[in-house]
């Protein structure tokens, strides 16, 4: 059973890139008192996500600030260095580039794809969430292969 609204994040942890090297954040102590939004792509990289869902938080990012959102969070099932390489090629220095390379985050929301016939392994389903202080508040979590509510432009029309 996935995540839902109301419930408190998982305890868990993701990777991101500093300048000494990888950092393990986390999730207790990341998500504690903040308003952030963490959205899931299923890979880095790929088409949509590249040419669609990051950029769109990108371009926006300004505008979450200005609700209120302290951070905005693109997670998915990469390695650590691979999320940075992206974050670096789509201009994305603000937005946290959490690499949760062992899926295990992921597995424990339940927010998994497995795309294994495609030769792609276990992934993250492509979703945003809306996270106060560690409890997920609004999840606005994609069908396979679509694309839409979980985009910069929905989330920040649903945001208050």
């Amino acid at each position: 059973m996935s995540i839902q609204v109301g419930d408190m994040l998982p305890v868990g942890q993701f990777q991101v890139m500093n300048e000494n090297g990888p950092q393990t954040v986390d999730t207790n102590d990341f998500f504690s008192n903040k308003k952030v939004i963490l959205f899931a792509v299923p890979g880095a990289f790929t088409p949509t996500c590249s040419a669609s869902h990051l950029p769109g938080y990108v371009t926006h990012y300004e505008a979450f600030k200005e609700k209120g959102i302290d951070e905005v969070v693109c997670l998915s099932v990469n390695d650590v260095f691979v999320m940075d390489a992206w974050g670096q090629s789509q201009g994305a220095d603000q937005i946290v580039m959490a690499a949760d390379g062992l899926a295990e985050l992921t597995l424990s929301m339940g927010l998994e794809l497995d795309i294994s016939t495609a030769k792609l392994g276990v992934r993250s389903r492509r979703y945003a969430m809306l996270v106060e202080n560690g409890i997920v508040r609004e999840l606005w979590e994609e069908e396979p292969g679509e694309f839409s509510v979980s985009s910069a432009e929905y989330v920040l029309s649903h945001l208050a």
